[in-house]
């Protein structure tokens, strides 16, 4: 079995043992039935899936968000979308390949879908820039936004991605400049907005399409200011912390929707999306649907009002006075 992770090797060696007895039963045995042996074996792997996988600590599902064969962002639209119309260029440098978009319809809504996009193979993630747009991939993604407002289109944005491209090319052309506008025009846009974090939410690059009116996470997808690689790097020095890192971020879905950081949980498959996509899809289709119907419900000025709300929340502080020097020390906790 292909690109499985460490944590799954229980589920694997079972796994082996149970397709070798199917296969081969003259291998370990002169007529004589495995049957009993071979449901024993389905029974213990069942319960070992579902010991694993309903117990996964934060660095296993960063390593699941992360799996070469989750769908991505072009394997949701083709699944939960239909009629997608793929626009291109910025009208101002460049086409980005690491961010996709176009005309599309959920259900019955035409929208606008956008969303970052990875490679499956080297040639493919050199093409995408392996998910990490540069400047002119957010200044795409504001056009399309500008059309959708324009014809009142609701936006559904997919993220995918660990993070804007950081490199000096980015820099040269305004990278925080590109995500800062973004972040700015979206709070304005009077269509609805709907983001769902597919896999990996890196840092700005993820919140470049992030700001909406409700934000949903698939269950092993995760949202972070920074990897978990770079929190280890910055505050222990050592990459090998990266397990520790995670699990201090609270980047899960779980955490995010106790932080009141997502709207809900989009539920996934045992195993993780890649182990049934359609299935995924549908799911993301029908909590999709959900919060764009309800979200069309509002007027418009109440929904400008409760998406700024929604995110002037997101950082909360305490002010707390010590008795002793009478000073004030203030403590984020959100």
């Amino acid at each position: 079995m292909k690109h499985q992770l460490d944590f799954e090797k229980p589920i694997i060696e079972l796994q082996s043992k149970l397709d070798d007895l199917r296969e081969h039963p003259e291998k370990h045995s002169m007529g004589v039935s495995f049957d009993d042996e071979i449901r024993l074996i389905e029974k213990k792997l069942a319960e070992t899936r579902q010991q694993i996988f309903s117990n996964l600590t934060a660095w296993q599902r960063v390593q699941l968000a992360r799996h070469p064969k989750r769908p991505y962002t072009l394997d949701y639209i083709a699944r939960a979308f239909a009629d997608f119309h793929e626009l291109h260029g910025d009208r101002l440098f460049a086409e980005d390949r690491a961010m996709v978009g176009g005309f599309a319809k959920l259900g019955k809504h035409r929208v606008m879908v956008i969303g970052t996009q990875k490679g499956r193979d080297t040639k493919e993630n050199i093409l995408r820039n392996f998910g990490s747009a540069h400047p002119e991939g957010y200044r795409k993604a504001l056009r399309l936004m500008r059309l959708a407002d324009k014809f009142g289109l609701p936006i559904i944005t997919l993220i995918d991605t660990a993070g804007a491209y950081p490199g000096v090319a980015a820099e040269e052309r305004h990278i925080a400049e590109a995500i800062a506008v973004n972040l700015r025009e979206m709070t304005l846009f009077e269509v609805p907005i709907i983001a769902a974090v597919i896999g990996e939410g890196g840092s700005g690059g993820a919140l470049g399409v992030g700001v909406a009116d409700r934000v949903l996470i698939l269950q092993n997808a995760y949202y972070s200011v920074i990897s978990p690689e770079g929190c280890a790097a910055i505050l222990w020095k050592d990459r090998a912390a990266s397990a520790k890192a995670a699990a201090a971020l609270k980047i899960t879905a779980a955490d995010l929707l106790e932080l009141k950081l997502v709207d809900e949980i989009i539920p996934e498959p045992l195993g993780g999306a890649h182990t049934d996509p359609a299935a995924t899809a549908e799911n993301l289709k029908k909590h999709l649907l959900k919060h764009l119907e309800a979200v069309l419900a509002m007027p418009v000025p109440d929904r400008l009002k409760r998406r700024y709300d929604k995110f002037r929340a997101h950082g909360q502080f305490f002010e707390k006075v010590e008795p002793a020097a009478n000073s004030t020390v203030r403590r984020a906790v959100a």
